[in-house]
């Protein structure tokens, strides 16, 4: 297939400016496109991977990438259909900027004849005059035209401020000078950002220059209509003192069955072949979870790198009770632990019934016997027998940590903090549960 095909087999291309010349402009020689990224928070998150495994896509295609951080428009803020954005102080923004570039990296080459370069907005737009940028800028946008985009419409009701309402002439600046500077012919980027873009390619034509080329890549929903991106503790975050690479790794595993093998088109690189073989043979075993654990594995490594990854999968197996707990790193192991509901005790440890108890894995004492009584209860992987022992220090894990399991799928993690005055053990609640 060309690229072109295989963006519209993959389902990453919604709308374009002119499909046929886009076409011929992606299969012919490589060209130059940009795709932003606005600094609102100290890192990406799950929902920027659909723009930076296109632009992976493009450039392993010849193209050359230009990665657009807003260090200006991320002190604006695009208008969101709920209200007001809050504005962060500009050395936030600024710091933000940094960390994004930093996380772009793993996606994108550097070198080569299509080496990626990073840009920031703040370069171009910063020194500008007001009085400048209305008459280079602001000249050229019928007012008429901005209230028809949607968000702004629907914005109107509720009221939007200039700051917000400027910021389509901003992003469309932002193209025109890449053209310029950069003989930039390509800008893409989410859906919701279609009236942005395609105002961008008209003032490049306002300006004398072009012709330039756009499309959009569809927003990602569930199949249960929720968020793309959101899990029970919020959004999962490519920063892995954010999210966890365990928790990163958990995301794409729990995908649900209707979900997967979109994703999998989105964001694997597996070829076409590849694919409709994983989707053939996990209809076959649905119960195997090939695709998602072919997507999970593959998305880790490339974020996280492999050898987290390894870790993610090694943890993910060996808490189930199907790999060794004495090969996972204290950090992949508290951060797994957590993401099942860490019980902290400080102090001498209290019986294994009522560490169970108190991890949230049985109801009661009562319960904890009964468990315990049918084999159904384990410490580290290991059957319990004696519900009144109390483990010792020599089956902590890395010194501190113990791993409770009832059954084959609900665990919870102990972690002990030891101090020489301790006062008798007390027992919090867990972080969270599975």
């Amino acid at each position: 297939m060309t690229l072109v095909d295989d963006l519209r087999w993959r389902g990453l291309i919604q709308d374009s400016t002119d499909l046929e010349s886009l076409t011929a402009a992606l299969n012919g020689d490589g060209i130059t496109f940009y795709v932003g990224f606005d600094p609102t928070a100290a890192s990406l998150h799950v929902g920027h991977l659909m723009q930076v495994m296109t632009a992976r896509r493009l450039q392993l295609a010849g193209h050359k990438p230009l990665l657009l951080v807003g260090g200006a428009t991320g002190q604006i803020g695009d208008p969101r259909e709920s209200s007001e954005r809050s504005l962060n102080p500009p050395e936030v923004i600024a710091g933000w900027v940094d960390r994004i570039r930093e996380q772009l990296s793993p996606f994108v080459t550097y070198e080569g004849a299509n080496a990626a370069e990073l840009v920031n907005n703040l370069d171009w737009t910063g020194p500008t005059s007001v009085i400048e940028f209305l008459r280079d800028v602001g000249k050229h946008f019928p007012v008429n035209k901005m209230l028809a985009r949607d968000v702004v419409r629907n914005r109107l009701e509720t009221g939007i401020s200039f700051t917000e309402f400027s910021y389509q002439l901003l992003q469309a600046n932002d193209f025109y000078q890449l053209h310029v500077r950069h003989g930039c012919a390509l800008q893409y980027g989410g859906s919701d950002q279609w009236g942005n873009i395609t105002a961008g390619v008209d003032f490049v034509r306002r300006r004398g220059a072009g012709p330039v080329h756009a499309f959009t890549t569809p927003l990602v929903l569930k199949a249960d209509g929720t968020k793309f991106g959101k899990s029970e503790g919020g959004a999962v975050w490519l920063d892995p003192a954010m999210t966890s690479p365990y928790a990163f790794y958990q995301f794409w595993i729990n995908a649900d069955d209707r979900d997967v093998m979109q994703y999998l088109r989105y964001f694997s690189f597996k070829s076409r072949e590849e694919l409709e073989e994983l989707e053939k043979a996990t209809a076959e075993r649905p119960q195997a979870r090939l695709a998602q654990r072919a997507l999970a594995e593959e998305i880790t490594t490339l974020v996280h790198g492999a050898d987290e990854a390894s870790q993610a999968v090694t943890a993910s197996q060996a808490l189930f009770g199907r790999g060794s707990l004495d090969s996972l790193s204290a950090g992949t192991l508290r951060s797994a632990l957590a993401e099942a509901g860490l019980l902290s005790v400080r102090g001498e440890l209290p019986s294994l019934s009522a560490l169970l108890k108190e991890a949230g894995l049985v109801a009661s004492a009562n319960e904890a016997r009964r468990t315990i009584a049918e084999g159904g209860a384990y410490l580290n992987n290991e059957r319990i027998t004696d519900g009144e022992a109390v483990p010792p220090s020599s089956a902590l894990l890395h010194g501190r940590f113990l791993v409770l399991r009832r059954g084959k799928k609900s665990f919870a993690g102990v972690e002990v903090f030891y101090h020489p005055t301790a006062p008798p053990a007390t027992h919090g609640r867990p972080e969270g549960s599975i």
